[in-house]
């Protein structure tokens, strides 16, 4: 077991224990801390190095949390395997320049108005009509706002450690659009085959069928997509969650990414990363993008505002590497923008002034306090016949129900009374259904009521 030092900056602006975890990550990567290696206790880092033990253990959960350390009952914490490269720095700062198919019907679902703050957001677009309206008069750029675009590259590099200057930024009005975009783009570098995975998004499916593609499936495990059934050989293209996949939960582990994306490089291929509700973490910081340790322009990233603002604002963006992005720039003439451009000068201002920040912060918060509100309420009227699994993320969590009933009949008597959830074929089998539950719209108050009388409906 080898001494941790760290040289604690006290005046820098990332707490203690994020630098800590930065001073031990960057250790595994570089190699200097070896695969199986022990580290050492709670109490004898915080004593060595002169930190509370809340601080060590808030390092080393987030250190869990990404893959780098596993955790032995009895015996302690140990670097998990981890494969980088020799070129690959651990820690880069960059130059930034100046839905579901069936969904319910809204009308009858419960919603909760804390979950946005409006009046912020009316401001915002009332700064746009009434300063910035001589902008409104002209059509908006295919690539979408500059000044948006600007505010996500400064975001996602601070919360997700995306490193991106606006020119790679490709704004479209939600998913479709913006997968379009990339199919014409992969059409272009004669990549013409998308791996998805297996459970995972269902409508992305059909985005790419639509597009010529052909399609594969490759099953989902606990640590992600199992990487060794990808296609080989052939320049192809593999959609994944890698921080929350959808709709499992799983979190692929720091080791495997790598592996990831050495699968991308030897086999000249590209990973589609949908960042899926990965701001809406509830244990730990966030977990990195895996667009954060490409250094072979292989990953495409992909975000969305509607979990974070609110559904009816279809602000989606990808992330391309600069060679992809060229080639969009060759051809983005040809197409005009649907998003609003109302509504993106409004987010890039809402953004601007810090308020998009202080919503995501309430809004951990809030779910973190619905998520567990959920999990104890279907425990105590479930009957053992509900299990719920804890995500620790997101807006949702996978339940599984034992029924007579069909996963659609469940789905149906909870809309029925303003909840909703979607079945998962993939992961059902006679016994159970397996069903998607979005509790983020249920207010806090009215969550252990609502599961009390959906359970009672289902006649468990």
């Amino acid at each position: 077991m080898k001494p941790i030092i760290v040289e604690f900056d006290n005046s820098s602006e990332y707490p203690l224990y994020i630098q800590l975890y930065r001073s031990i990550r960057n250790d595994i990567i570089s190699g200097a801390m070896s695969e199986g290696e022990k580290l050492p206790s709670l109490r004898i880092i915080a004593h060595n190095l002169g930190i509370s033990i809340t601080t060590a253990q808030l390092a080393y959960n987030q250190l869990l949390v990404e893959g780098y350390i596993e955790s032995k009952p009895q015996s302690g914490y140990y670097v998990s395997q981890v494969i980088s490269s020799k070129e690959e720095e651990a820690d880069t700062v960059p130059h930034i320049p100046l839905n579901f198919t069936d969904a319910p019907d809204e009308s009858t679902l419960i919603c909760d108005p804390e979950c946005f703050d409006f009046i912020k957001w009316k401001k915002c677009a009332s700064g746009v009509f009434n300063d910035l309206s001589n902008l409104l008069l002209y059509e908006s750029d295919p690539q979408g706002e500059y000044s948006l675009r600007f505010e996500i590259s400064k975001y996602i590099y601070t919360s997700r450690g995306v490193t991106a200057t606006p020119e790679q930024i490709v704004i479209g009005a939600g998913t479709q659009q913006i997968t379009g975009h990339l199919c014409r783009i992969l059409d272009k570098m004669n990549v013409r085959h998308v791996a998805l995975e297996k459970p995972g998004y269902l409508p992305v499916q059909s985005m790419f069928l639509d597009y010529g593609m052909t399609i594969s499936h490759i099953p989902v495990k606990a640590d992600g997509i199992e990487i060794s059934k990808l296609p080989t050989n052939i320049s192809s293209a593999v959609y994944v969650s890698p921080s929350n996949q959808f709709p499992t939960g799983a979190v692929m582990p720091a080791g495997r990414r790598y592996q990831l994306l050495e699968w991308a490089k030897e086999n000249n291929s590209i990973i589609i990363e949908d960042d899926y509700d990965s701001e809406l973490r509830y244990f730990g910081k966030p977990v990195p993008a895996l667009q954060s340790l490409d250094k072979s322009s292989r990953v495409v990233y992909l975000g969305s505002f509607s979990s974070t603002l609110f559904p009816a604002i279809k602000i989606s963006y990808m992330v391309l590497p600069y060679p992809m992005a060229q080639l969009f720039n060759e051809i983005k003439g040809q197409y005009t923008q649907t998003c609003s451009k109302a509504e993106q000068l409004t987010l890039a201002l809402f953004m601007e002034k810090g308020y998009y920040y202080t919503g995501i912060r309430k809004l951990r918060n809030l779910y973190s306090q619905k998520l567990q509100a959920v999990i104890q309420s279907f425990s105590e009227y479930g009957n053992e016949k509900v299990f719920s699994k804890n995500t620790q993320s997101g807006i949702n969590l996978t339940i599984r129900v034992r029924s007579k009933k069909s996963a659609d009949t469940l789905c149906k008597e909870a809309k029925s009374i303003g909840l909703q959830m979607v079945p998962v074929a993939d992961i059902s089998d006679q016994e159970t259904s397996a069903l998607i539950f979005y509790y983020n719209q249920i207010p806090l108050t009215k969550i252990n009521g609502h599961i009390k009388e959906l359970i009672a409906l289902w006649e468990l």
